[in-house]
């Protein structure tokens, strides 16, 4: 037990972040811990006290190029963060996801010699790209949490720190999830087929996808004209930016399109737009986890700048991008990655999961990897935190 107020940095760089920020603040509260938080946090960690030095959106950059173009100002925001612990240091920094961004910083924190342990909450994919970063983990990172098992064994290897916390998704989202209920829960007709679209929560990632997902959602009311199509904004900025892509590519789905706008402060409106659909057509991420945590049959999408594509495709050392088949070992959900990821391919992979029993065999997979996330024996990340504090 520690005697004393502690001051803890965190920094996040989106909604799944967020939750998992969120949720540990809450877990030193519940276990008596004293602690004030500090850094870079979502809507939902400053809801509970956070106080945040800069937006989360300024970290919301994906792909090699795409960040190289606000390289800048992302600098700017680690000197920031820099400056301020070196005057007014934390005890601890937990760098949550965000890799690219949270390592550097950890990195500059252990070159000042700043007297701040170093947590990485989230392991960063070195087992599936780029493997050498293991070793600038080791010099900058005091303890990695690992959401899955098979990520603490790989670190092992390379004598790194590591902790498997479990992913608390996995042990809050229950085994029984009937549908019927979530489509109560949304307010929407039970007795109609709904599509869930996820283009991401980032405004460049719905710039990119949104075109792709209101194509095959065209091509399959021309199909099927009684389906409904779910997409769930996480802010008004999104929202509008989803609308006025409809009116400009789809407006003959106006009525059949349901953009359902972010309402409270925990971000769960993808969640629930995910657990009220019949099928999930979303981009590749950590919602293919949520998904396949709530057992609903999905088909996954990803699209990167043409040359951040190329730089990765030579670095990926296991092949897959989602999850689910990360965890499966196997194809368990379809990818269609890059020049695979049209509106064509897209509906028809949503079409093949219209039949019952190809939808239902995926689902029972996702049920059993629900099962083994939730039966290994995992460690609270609070007292493993406590134990990298005072080691």
């Amino acid at each position: 037990m520690v005697n004393r107020k502690l001051k803890i940095g965190i920094v996040v760089g989106e909604v799944s972040g967020d939750t998992l920020g969120v949720k540990l603040m809450r877990s030193f509260r519940e276990q008596g811990i004293d602690a004030e938080f500090e850094g870079i946090g979502g809507p939902q960690m400053i809801a509970e006290g956070f106080k945040s030095y800069y937006s989360m959106e300024t970290l919301s950059v994906m792909g090699i190029v795409e960040v190289l173009k606000d390289l800048k100002k992302l600098f700017a925001v680690r000197d920031g963060l820099i400056n301020q612990w070196t005057e007014q240091p934390v005890d601890i920094f937990i760098g949550i996801d965000a890799p690219d961004f949270n390592l550097r910083l950890s990195k500059s924190i252990k070159e000042k010699n700043l007297p701040i342990k170093t947590v990485q909450y989230v392991s960063p994919s070195v087992w599936a790209w780029r493997q050498g970063r293991v070793h600038g983990i080791k010099q900058s990172i005091d303890l990695v949490l690992c959401l899955f098992p098979f990520e603490k064994v790989f670190y092992e290897r390379y004598e790194v720190p590591a902790a498997f916390v479990g992913h608390p998704l996995a042990k809050q989202l229950p085994l029984e999830n009937p549908i019927k209920i979530a489509k109560q829960q949304l307010g929407i007709d039970e007795n109609q087929k709904h599509i869930a679209l996820l283009p991401g929560s980032r405004k460049g990632e719905v710039e990119r996808l949104l075109p792709m997902l209101l194509g095959a959602a065209n091509i399959l009311h021309s199909k099927y004209p009684d389906l409904q199509f779910l997409v769930p904004a996480i802010n008004d900025a999104r929202k509008q930016q989803i609308e006025q892509g409809v009116e400009q590519i789809a407006p003959n789905l106006k009525a059949k399109i349901h953009i359902l706008e972010n309402t409270d402060s925990e971000s769960k409106i993808g969640r629930m737009v995910m657990n009220a659909s019949d099928i999930i057509a979303l981009a590749s991420g950590t919602a293919t986890l949520e998904a396949m945590l709530m057992h609903r049959p999905m088909v996954t999408f990803y699209k990167l700048h043409w040359l951040t594509y190329l730089i990765a495709k030579f670095l990926v050392k296991i092949p897959y991008y989602s999850l689910p088949n990360i965890i499966a070992g196997k194809k368990v959900i379809e990818e269609l990655i890059q020049t695979d990821a049209t509106p064509e391919n897209l509906a028809t992979e949503i079409e093949k999961l219209m039949n019952v029993e190809k939808a239902q065999i995926q689902v029972m997979q996702h049920l059993t990897m629900h099962k083994q996330l939730i039966s290994g024996n995992t460690e609270d990340p609070v007292q493993v935190i406590l134990q990298c504090l005072n080691s």
